[in-house]
């Protein structure tokens, strides 16, 4: 057998654009599965920096990234901490600009509404200059549209998109989409995932049907 994509490289390939980003993500509250790739012309080593913004651990929040999920150039992760203070009269983050400011308002993370952790399941796909908010669960094999605002769950596969994104279509029918979610190709080994792949990337719905209902025997 040929040599294997390495899931702990990060750049995958000779023209550097694709990063897997696990490889290059040290926040420890940011989770990213094996295989999942960025892609920018412009330095896509630098995802944690450029693409997941008002990331602070100590607020608590998570963001969780299953494997071979496909991040466009440009999209965003917003983390809860970007959010602003909705309980009280006024907005504005009086407390983080010191002196008798902060001397008299509470601290601001504490303050801040908690949307919960952000979760994007395997086999995603997310266009160009997305941006994800926070507390959002996109699921397995989602496809999300150039330029979307997601702002609320997204199911499994299913296409959306939009400012505010959408629900556009689903991308199967029911029994295929709750095959291909009993099968979670995305947890082969390796050497049977060579072996699949002609079927993941199979045009012939019918074919592949009548193959997962065989390997779902098995």
């Amino acid at each position: 057998m040929k040599q294997l994509p390495n899931p702990n490289a990060i750049f995958p390939n000779e023209y550097k654009t694709s990063c897997f980003i696990k490889n290059v993500v040290k926040a420890p509250n940011i989770s990213i599965g094996d295989y999942t790739c960025y892609d920018d012309t412009d330095h896509p080593e630098y995802f944690e920096q450029n693409n997941i913004l008002f990331n602070y651990p100590e607020f608590g929040d998570r963001l969780v990234i299953g494997k071979f999920c496909q991040i466009a150039s440009g999209t965003k992760f917003i983390m809860g901490p970007a959010n602003h203070r909705l309980c009280s009269v006024s907005t504005y983050p009086f407390n983080v600009f010191g002196g008798a400011w902060t001397e008299n308002t509470p601290a601001h993370l504490l303050q801040l509404p908690h949307k919960g952790d952000t979760v994007i399941g395997n086999d995603v796909w997310i266009g160009r200059e997305s941006i994800i908010m926070p507390g959002v669960k996109i699921g397995d094999s989602a496809i999300v549209a150039a330029y979307s605002v997601v702002a609320k769950d997204v199911p499994p596969y299913s296409v959306i998109g939009g400012n505010s994104a959408r629900f556009i279509k689903k991308r199967f029918d029911e029994e295929l989409m709750e095959l291909l979610l009993a099968l979670k190709w995305w947890d082969f080994e390796p050497k049977k995932l060579v072996e699949f792949l002609p079927l993941l990337c199979e045009p012939d719905l019918e074919q592949v049907r009548q193959r997962l209902k065989q390997e779902l025997l098995r």
